[in-house]
């Protein structure tokens, strides 16, 4: 049980107005984290204490100077199954293995989505893997979005998984991208610095939040690869791994990712796309233990290349 203590500030917290604020709602924008209806559950199951006592309602308000408890039961681990699901396999040895993740294979079992996942297929190729990270996402070192394709790394070891771990805070991990956007940039590269943090209203979305409001740095290097009339195709490099990153940023600067539906333009392309054209190209790691620099490149998939085909013709046709 994980126990967290708010001392209620007043308006000029930057946060939320205290005065007369609902309960519910001030600690959703106080803890950014936690989305309102995980707030309302802990309520709810009587896990919210206001100046000492327990509540019973979610619209109770609250004032500066209060003082509210919430007391966190720790997550339930998820049941895994092993599933025979196939891997295009990159990259394996007995430390690590990398693999090109297919459009619409989440990464790991959740609530409301207990299987089918990366990680019971690799349960079954890998039978050691369980404990490896935590019991909840055995080998997992960094993720990728369900609709997102290409190289992902898993560590089948504790040592593999500490070390990769440790390559991505220190930021020695390369990640690359390959992506089309709507739009034609005007210069031919840059740098987005802008923090993430999760969106205020819509708890299932990322945004562009203030650091002080809870985002978290966010550094996403792009340059353009290639121009297609009113698309182009745009090489990302991560410098920071947030949630979403590189679909918020591009689409804060105004050239979302095609096919995205949670943060594209709703425009369509004339293509029959998964979810968004988004691709992890290329990672580069060191290995965890000869400590040899390991770079594999992940094909892309049919239907990013015949995206960029379809646009190809378009620009010879009305060149």
């Amino acid at each position: 049980m994980t126990e967290i203590n708010i001392q209620v500030q007043d308006r000029d917290d930057g946060l939320a107005n205290a005065k007369d604020e609902r309960l519910d709602r001030y600690l959703s924008q106080t803890l950014p984290d936690f989305s309102r209806s995980r707030i309302q559950q802990l309520i709810e199951q009587g896990n919210v204490q206001l100046n000492g006592t327990v509540c019973t309602t979610k619209k109770i308000t609250v004032k500066a100077g209060d003082r509210i408890t919430l007391e966190i039961p720790e997550a339930q681990p998820l049941k895994l199954q092993a599933e025979e699901i196939p891997l295009d396999i990159l990259y394996e040895d007995d430390q690590l293995l990398i693999l090109n993740k297919p459009a619409g294979l989440v990464v790991h079992p959740a609530p409301g989505h207990p299987d089918g996942t990366l990680v019971n297929a690799l349960l079954a190729h890998c039978p050691s893997l369980p404990g490896i990270g935590g019991v909840q996402r055995p080998g997992i070192v960094h993720r990728l979005d369900k609709d997102t394709t290409g190289a992902i790394a898993i560590a089948k070891t504790d040592i593999a998984y500490q070390h990769l771990q440790a390559q991505l805070q220190a930021k020695t991990a390369r990640r690359e991208y390959l992506g089309v956007v709507y739009g034609a940039p005007k210069v031919e590269s840059g740098t987005i610095d802008l923090p993430i943090g999760r969106h205020p209203q819509d708890r299932k979305k990322m945004a562009v939040i203030p650091t002080e409001q809870g985002g978290r740095s966010a550094i996403t290097h792009w340059r353009i690869l290639e121009r297609l009339g009113n698309y182009t195709l745009i090489h990302f490099q991560l410098e920071t791994g947030r949630t979403h990153q590189i679909r918020v940023h591009s689409a804060k600067i105004g050239h979302p990712i095609v096919g995205d539906p949670v943060y594209g333009s709703g425009r369509s392309v004339g293509v029959n796309l998964p979810g968004q054209a988004l691709h992890a190209w290329r990672l580069k790691l060191q290995h965890p233990v000869s400590e040899e620099g390991i770079e594999v490149t992940a094909p892309p998939p049919q239907t990013l290349t015949t995206l960029l085909e379809i646009l190809r013709r378009r620009v010879a046709i009305s060149s």
